[in-house]
């Protein structure tokens, strides 16, 4: 065999070997739903947070521009919940947010209570069935 032969045959072997091996979570997006239980009297401001979070997290290059959707929904009668589906760049990116990022959510946390047993906010991991 040619040398030549030897090395396409050797970089072919890598690249299919690169191509195959498992993805790590970094390389992953990662799309969240994200509930959050208003405190009564702060969904306004509980509102504005998570419109800042969003545009930040843009501005930040760290989700991606869809899905993406806010939500608010009227609980027990006189409490509010809101839910932010939206999907991270990749799925490292909550174990490693930006002090920016970090900031918002600490804001999330003092504008939510537990309820139901639940958090006041909670992140889960989702997947998209259809857009």
């Amino acid at each position: 065999m040619t040398y030549l032969r030897k090395a396409s045959i050797a970089a072919l072997a890598l690249l299919a070997a690169i191509s195959l091996r498992p993805q790590s979570k970094a390389d992953q997006p990662e799309t969240v739903l994200v509930t959050l239980h208003a405190k009564p009297g702060s969904e306004g401001a509980l509102e504005a947070v998570l419109t800042r979070h969003w545009s930040t997290a843009r501005a930040l290059n760290l989700v991606r521009d869809s899905p993406h959707v806010t939500l608010r929904e009227a609980e027990d009668g006189d409490k509010t919940r809101f839910i932010d589906i939206f999907t991270w760049r990749d799925a490292a990116i909550p174990d490693a947010a930006p002090a920016p990022i970090r900031e918002l959510w600490d804001q999330m946390n003092s504008l939510t209570e537990a309820r139901g047993g639940r958090p006041g906010l909670e992140f889960r991991a989702v997947s998209v069935v259809a857009p």
